[in-house]
């Protein structure tokens, strides 16, 4: 009696330890998301959120399943957790550490859209396992748990498959024309009718080969949504749909918490998901879009070239002419987009703000908030160069100050500063808020060559009386204007 008394208190101790480990995870997942609103507090926040992640994954170490795999078998050395959670650790942290390495700045975004789809898929997985496990055990079947595994299959599905064609299309390795799919909303309508029935009978169906049958019908027809959603998204749309799908990822993940019964899943994915819900609403606005849009809708498709622009060719001007005006320039504004990240031009950049303060310049960096391909893109390149983040202005900051800008250099970036989505009613990013570098009293254009650019529009900008082009590598471009001034 006495030993069974002991063992009963040894496992209350345990479960209570647990419970106080989950919570101590909880509010540092809870501080490190709040800290990571703000860029000077965004590597603690990260840091308190993985110190979160630590406890929780400790904790679930010793849950009592994870030493019991296969007990009373000649195997069960080999089935213990513990030994498929160290190969686990070991072969994701190898990738990992590889993988982290050898990306560059520029592959970011399409490595964010992955990993978004790994998290859906791990959540899939985790659902699955757990019909499979409660299957063999014979445990039956509670309709709240098999509900909630059906929802975390498909949110799951939907995840994996998005972010993929998301990766590929910011990658360039797949879907690289506009698609357009006949009828979108019609096929996926019925996809999840179709999906939700099969949810519905998965959870209720007592047979057990109905079950395995719905949920092989539920995989199949959301892993087909996920490529009818993003596969029309247009590429000048991608920082948008990425903020969405991590959100998916998050409401996976907090499904998949119900399934297993951990509680810090579900906070934790809750954190996740209602985070990148918040943010993709901003980004909308930024794009003067609606969430029903983004989901239903195929805006960001190529649109026709702009009014303005077809009768006048842009102006090229040389570096040496360009540093004249800057030498005399009381104000600048810089205005990055992507083909700041692909030039790796920020350090380049934060050496000519410099360059320019030191000259009685005042310099400002303009972010719009789907500039690049990524949500924060530009901040994140942006704050590796070190650039001061009292530097960094909104557009709402920035617009009303543009006409007394004697200088807007536009690096790389097209649509968020295209008059177009002012002018041009034709325009597919008609009445989309953007920076209006337009207003400043000179525009210098940094850009490759004279495409349009990854979204495919044309830009009335780069032909405005006040707009002169810079072509070339914007970070060759940044660094002679920077020995333009050194040699002053």
């Amino acid at each position: 009696m006495e030993d069974l008394i002991q063992e009963i208190s040894t496992i209350y101790y345990i479960k209570s330890a647990l419970i106080i480990a989950y919570m101590i995870a909880c509010i540092f997942f809870i501080r490190g998301i709040k800290m990571l609103g703000k860029a000077d507090t965004a590597r603690k926040g990260n840091f308190y959120s993985s110190i979160g992640m630590l406890i929780a994954v400790v904790a679930v170490l010793f849950e009592s399943g994870m030493m019991n795999w296969a007990k009373g078998t000649e195997i069960a050395p080999v089935m213990i957790g513990y030994v498929f959670v160290i190969a686990g650790i070991v072969v994701g942290g190898v990738i990992g550490a590889i993988w982290s390495k050898k990306v560059e700045m520029t592959g970011m975004p399409e490595l964010v859209a992955l990993f978004n789809g790994f998290g859906g898929l791990s959540s899939l997985l985790v659902a699955i396992a757990e019909f499979a496990n409660k299957a063999h055990a014979d445990e039956g079947f509670a309709a709240f748990s098999t509900f909630t595994g059906g929802l975390t299959i498909a949110v799951g599905a939907i995840t994996f498959t998005g972010s993929v064609v998301a990766w590929g299309k910011l990658s360039g390795k797949m879907f690289k024309k506009q698609t357009v799919i006949p009828s979108k909303n019609l096929i996926n309508a019925i996809l999840v009718v179709v999906g939700l029935l099969a949810i519905l009978g998965y959870t209720f169906f007592e047979d057990l080969a109905l079950k395995v049958l719905c949920m092989a019908v539920i995989t199949i027809l959301f892993l087909v949504l996920g490529v009818t959603m993003v596969v029309s998204i247009g590429g000048g749309d991608m920082p948008v749909i990425i903020s969405l799908l991590n959100a998916f990822s998050g409401v996976a993940a907090s499904f998949a918490g119900f399934v297993i019964n951990n509680t810090v899943l579900v906070v934790a994915g809750c954190l996740v998901g209602a985070s990148g819900v918040i943010l993709t609403l901003i980004m909308c606005k930024a794009m003067n879009r609606t969430l029903y849009n983004l989901i239903f809708g195929s805006f960001g498709a190529t649109g026709s070239k702009a009014k303005s622009g077809e009768e006048k060719e842009p102006k090229a001007l040389s570096v040496e002419d360009a540093f004249l005006i800057l030498e005399a320039a009381n104000s600048v504004v810089f205005i990055p987009g992507y083909g700041m990240a692909v030039a790796q031009a920020q350090h380049a950049v934060k050496e000519l703000a410099a360059k320019l303060e030191e000259n009685g310049a005042e310099v400002s960096f303009a972010i719009h908030p789907v500039a690049g391909r990524m949500p924060g893109h530009m901040n994140v390149l942006l704050a590796e160069a070190d650039v001061p983040y009292e530097q960094l202005k909104t557009a709402d900051e920035m617009n009303p100050t543009m006409p007394m800008q004697d200088v807007a250099i536009v690096i790389g970036a097209n649509d968020v500063v295209n008059p177009a989505a002012i002018e041009d009613k034709s325009s597919p990013i008609y009445g989309m808020p953007i920076i209006n570098a337009f207003e400043a009293k000179t525009v210098f254009v940094l850009k490759r060559g004279k495409g349009t650019g990854f979204s495919g529009l044309e830009n009335p900008l780069f032909t405005n009386d006040n707009t002169v082009m810079i072509y070339g590598d914007a970070k060759q471009t940044v660094s002679a204007l920077v020995s333009e001034f050194g040699e002053s």
